[in-house]
């Protein structure tokens, strides 16, 4: 079975190839189909956010569609940036930055938290929508820190390994992650799914 990871997002496609890679499923991305019209993300939350995707990409390919939303809310900035995560500034650098700098005041470790949200959504018309949703808490840290990863990830400390997301291998990432999570959950609800429609 054919199923579109709604995204051209490489590092994205990469996590989610290598958590769902093993239902024997052919996944394919965006980047197969040319120039699509992109989808509106004008919802409130992460998971009206997928669903929108999701629903969008199907309409326009005939193809049972999984999308996901994800992004960073901080305490201290009242959830900010939330749902315009991936809109806060122009790149990933300006995104970071920009909440370094509204955070500079702020010193102790219980001032910084903040968590990583992702909603994961398939949707296939009359055979269905599937929907998880992960959360990973942390720290927001003074500096960037690590190369790996992609958006705000060096800058989000995952206490338990005292590592940012930008400083752990794929394979580390893939074990705690915010979309981790959402994905193993959804591979459960998609493995079902796949036995009733195959």
């Amino acid at each position: 079975m054919q199923l579109l990871l709604a995204t051209l997002n490489k590092d994205k496609l990469l996590e989610m190839r290598c958590i769902l890679g093993d239902l024997h499923l052919s996944l394919l991305s965006l980047n197969d189909f040319g120039d699509l019209p992109e989808a509106e993300e004008d919802g409130q939350t992460f998971a009206e956010n997928a669903r929108k995707k999701a629903s969008h990409y199907y309409r326009l390919t005939g193809i049972a569609s999984i999308a996901d939303d994800s992004g960073l809310s901080i305490d201290a900035l009242g959830g900010q940036p939330g749902v315009y995560s991936s809109r806060w500034a122009s790149s990933d650098e300006g995104r970071i930055g920009r909440v370094l700098e509204a955070m500079k005041h702020l010193s102790e470790e219980w001032q910084r938290k903040a968590a990583f949200h992702c909603a994961i959504c398939l949707y296939a018309g009359d055979m269905g929508i599937l929907e998880t949703e992960g959360t990973v808490e942390g720290i927001i840290t003074h500096e960037p820190r690590g190369s790996s990863g992609f958006g705000y990830d060096p800058i989000f400390l995952y206490p338990p390994a005292n590592k940012t997301f930008a400083e752990m291998s794929m394979s580390e990432k893939n074990e705690i992650s915010h979309r981790a999570r959402a994905l193993k959950s959804f591979k459960v609800l998609l493995s079902e799914w796949l036995a009733q429609h195959r």
